[in-house]
């Protein structure tokens, strides 16, 4: 960990500590280093490293199971995911899934796990009490990501190669709609009631928003309700926890999109700063944190307010966001620097002219690209 200010730790300028969960409880980030073949482990306890862990080739998407204590890793390079045991931080299985996968998704019921495969063409469908593939449903060309609606119904599946997104049946596990949609989808983002999907198109500059038969709100077939018109190419989606927006990173406009999801509507946008690429919303939906990949700094945009309210400077290309459990610490995933930047939202002092500090800079592997916040009580009894 690498101290601000001088001889002046973190502690220093940490404004409170944890509140006290007893010696069972952990709180981690896990980073995939995609040239170091590891996942880096944070302990958001103390804002150190706790460990460093061998996986597969080239790790990319990584991916939390809510009702168990793992932790999910897709090594791009080997062809396979690799399960973390989260109380012991090791990894316990390895599973082999199809040709050059990218991202990973979590059923909410912790009970299946998804895997897009850019380069054969179809989604490996994990049994995670198994932790055996039980299916690989093929799609289209080049697909990209493969999102679980939280109903657990549908996977939506854009496919980079042929512009088109797959709807898969979760029961059946076989593709019930291939829609024809814009150019080079890629990001997905579902509402919380599993009634539409929205897919950002990079190549095209839209959105598309996709009715889904099995939401619980949705009477009618799967089929494409617009295309929305964006900043130049969207590269990522943030939907406010309520549902009721979804923020869209445009890259080449140095701005972010606010579309309505209910009626399909681009509100608004703002600049934002040089070539966004991600963003997380609190889950209050009050602020969002965009990370300016060209600047090399993190944007702070009141939801409410509608405006930029702050930008503070970070490592070298930062990309990736995570939020601490207590929305308190945005964590920045600094990829050419090698490290993760952790932002601190805290009362202001006198004459500072912002509620956010940089807490603490700490090292991690060679291009970390994807990020996970993973809070949880230890299932096993913790010796004294």
């Amino acid at each position: 960990m690498l101290p601000l200010l001088g001889g002046l730790g973190w502690w220093y300028f940490r404004e409170q500590a944890l509140p006290d969960y007893g010696a069972a409880y952990r709180e981690y980030a896990y980073v995939t280093n995609g040239k170091s073949n590891t996942v880096s482990v944070i302990d958001l306890r103390t804002f150190e490293p706790a460990k460093t862990i061998a996986v597969g080739m080239e790790p990319t998407g990584v991916a939390a199971n809510g009702k168990k204590n793992e932790i999910y890793v897709v090594n791009s390079g080997s062809n396979n995911v690799s399960v973390i045991d989260a109380e012991k931080n090791t990894v316990v299985a390895t599973i082999g899934v199809h040709g050059r996968p990218f991202f990973i998704d979590v059923s909410e019921d912790g009970r299946r796990a998804y895997v897009a495969n850019s380069g054969s063409a179809n989604v490996s469908v994990i049994d995670l009490d198994k932790r055996a593939v039980i299916g690989n449903v093929r799609v289209g060309s080049a697909p990209g990501l493969a999102r679980v609606s939280p109903d657990g119904a549908t996977i939506v599946v854009s496919n980079r190669g042929d512009n088109t997104v797959s709807l898969i049946d979760a029961k059946l596990l076989r593709v019930r709609a291939t829609l024809p949609v814009c150019l080079q989808p890629e990001d997905i983002a579902i509402l919380p009631d599993s009634s539409k999907a929205f897919v950002a198109c990079s190549g095209s500059s839209q959105v598309a928003s996709i009715a889904l038969a099995s939401g619980e709100k949705s009477s009618l077939s799967d089929r494409v309700l617009a295309l929305l018109d964006v900043g130049r190419t969207p590269v990522s989606l943030a939907l406010k926890p309520d549902g009721g927006e979804l923020i869209v990173c445009d890259f080449d406009s140095d701005s972010i999109s606010i579309i309505e999801t209910g009626n399909n509507e681009v509100s608004s946008s703002a600049l934002i700063g040089q070539h966004p690429t991600h963003a997380v919303v609190t889950l209050d939906n009050s602020r969002l944190y965009a990370s300016n990949f060209g600047s090399d700094s993190v944007a702070v945009y009141d939801i409410d307010l509608g405006r930029r309210i702050a930008t503070m400077a970070v490592g070298s290309r930062p990309d990736g966001l995570a939020l601490s459990p207590d929305q308190r610490y945005v964590l920045v995933l600094d990829t050419q620097a090698g490290d993760v930047t952790v932002i601190q939202k805290r009362t202001p002092r006198k004459l500072e002219p912002t509620e956010y500090s940089l807490l603490t800079m700490i090292p991690v592997g060679v291009q970390p690209n994807a990020i996970v916040v993973k809070a949880f009580m230890v299932s096993r009894p913790v010796k004294k």
